[in-house]
């Protein structure tokens, strides 16, 4: 989509101030963010960095970890894990979870798995994949842990491979949308696997729980998740006029609302928020005044477009200063960073990018400068 001119700059400064970022939108959820995909930017947040009970969006984690191993030639979608007795009996179907309906002793495939992790939400699988790859779920979920810091998803702490309660079991929403970005990006030949809309195991034929899918033009992924302790919840991703925006809700209070209001945010993620420019590469955005220049100000300008992603409620509040330490002193050379350009609105975050001066501006001869000593000259 092409960014919109939200506003042409004038030469005029505005004295920095504080401003205040009231919620550009409103949610049930007791956790709530929005990603701008592509840029990774974030277009809003409810308690976003706060970390809760993920349920079984822990998932998206465990999935990410084969499908490195694969990436990296370590596995392969042939290889074949055997369920224990101790998968059947935590997921199996006499479990009261989540399953893919494994029977114990077999050996099933690592693309089976992953479906049964993916679209099913087995935990039979989930348990299947982290002995077969760590030997036991608790190693699984320290590797998961670590991998996660290492991904740079600081608040991540994994105590299983389902996503079922244990204490200090958690990850905030925005890491959940970090780690959804991860997998669309780094793994594009398996992302298609979060958009297939049903999986048959052992004559059983289970959907795809995501009530974005078929619902919501270009949704394509990711995981839904439950507990009774952490309400409902889904991370969720769509694709439009090729631009892409994750989702993360969490404490809902029924499959019904998860449904209804993770379609209404994922809608106001592409209709309420829009690209904006803000300065164009190489435009005049302001003047800096000079002291013992040979000419008293000079224009301000910036190196790239600068865009950004505002909610349509938010558009008329939008800031953009120019903010220097001046009067500069002469002389000041062409191309010299000397402040910034900053854009503020709420919901966004503070945008700052280097201002240049357009011009050089000699210093004044000896002569003017004596007379701007005497008080004689500008």
């Amino acid at each position: 989509m092409k960014p919109r001119t939200l506003l042409s700059l004038c030469a005029a400064m505005i004295a920095l101030g504080g401003m205040a970022h009231a919620d550009v939108m409103t949610t049930e959820a007791d956790f709530a963010y929005i990603m701008d995909a592509d840029t990774g930017t974030t277009l809003y947040s409810k308690n976003g960095e706060t970390p809760m009970v993920p349920a079984s969006m822990t998932k998206l984690m465990t999935v990410h970890i084969v499908l490195e191993r694969i990436r990296d030639g370590r596995l392969s979608l042939d290889d074949e894990f055997t369920v224990s007795e101790n998968a059947w009996r935590k997921g199996g179907s006499s479990s009261g979870g989540s399953t893919m309906f494994l029977e114990p002793r077999s050996k099933v495939r690592i693309e089976d798995l992953l479906r049964g992790v993916i679209i099913q939400s087995g935990n039979d699988a989930c348990i299947t994949i982290a002995e077969g790859i760590s030997g036991s779920e608790e190693a699984f979920a320290d590797l998961m842990t670590q991998r996660a810091h290492e991904l740079g998803l600081a608040t991540a702490s994994f105590k299983n491979s389902t996503g079922l309660y244990v204490e200090d079991h958690v990850i905030s929403a925005m890491d959940l949308a970090r780690l959804a970005r991860m997998t669309i990006n780094d793994f594009p030949e398996f992302y298609s696997l979060y958009s297939e809309t049903d999986f048959t195991w052992n004559g059983i034929k289970q959907p795809n729980r995501n009530p974005l899918l078929g619902e919501v033009e270009g949704a394509d992924g990711l995981k839904t998740g439950h507990l009774d302790i952490s309400g409902y919840g889904l991370v969720g991703s769509a694709v439009r006029d090729g631009e892409r925006r994750i989702i993360v809700l969490n404490g809902l209070n029924s499959i019904s609302e998860r449904a209804s209001e993770a379609q209404r945010v994922m809608r106001a993620a592409f209709v309420d928020f829009r690209t904006f420019t803000f300065a164009d590469a190489g435009a005049v955005v302001g003047q800096a005044d000079v002291w013992m220049g040979e000419q008293d100000k000079v224009d301000l300008t910036v190196d790239e477009t600068l865009t950004g992603i505002v909610h349509l409620d938010s558009a008329r509040q939008v800031r953009i200063f120019v903010e220097y330490k001046g009067p500069l002193h002469a002389p000041v050379a062409a191309g010299q960073v000397v402040g910034d350009l900053v854009v503020e609105a709420p919901g966004l975050d503070t945008i700052r990018v280097p201002l240049k001066a357009k011009d050089a501006v000699a210093k004044k001869g000896l002569v003017a400068r004596a007379l701007v000593g005497l008080g004689l000259g500008g």
